[in-house]
């Protein structure tokens, strides 16, 4: 298990796994439960590197991040 600690956003940090390229177990700490348990169950088993381009970049609000664009950026570290 992986363990990222975002910044940014009202989500603290991301937990998941990556088994042979593909996402697994994606929870978050904090944030917008529903949305985040939708975004985990959407990209469970998919190709981690197509998600995180998917992913980077999306913005939430006023902010410069989102919980979305920090998985994708805790995917590339992971990478």
């Amino acid at each position: 298990m992986y363990s990222y600690l975002t910044s940014g956003t009202c989500a603290r940090k991301i937990n998941f796994d990556i088994i042979d390229g593909k996402l697994h177990n994606v929870t978050f700490e904090g944030g917008c439960p529903g949305n985040l348990k939708a975004l985990g169950i959407l990209v469970e088993g998919a190709d981690a590197r197509e998600i995180a381009g998917k992913l980077r970049g999306v913005t939430c609000g006023s902010k410069s991040t989102s919980c979305s664009d920090q998985l994708a950026r805790a995917i590339s570290e992971r990478l």
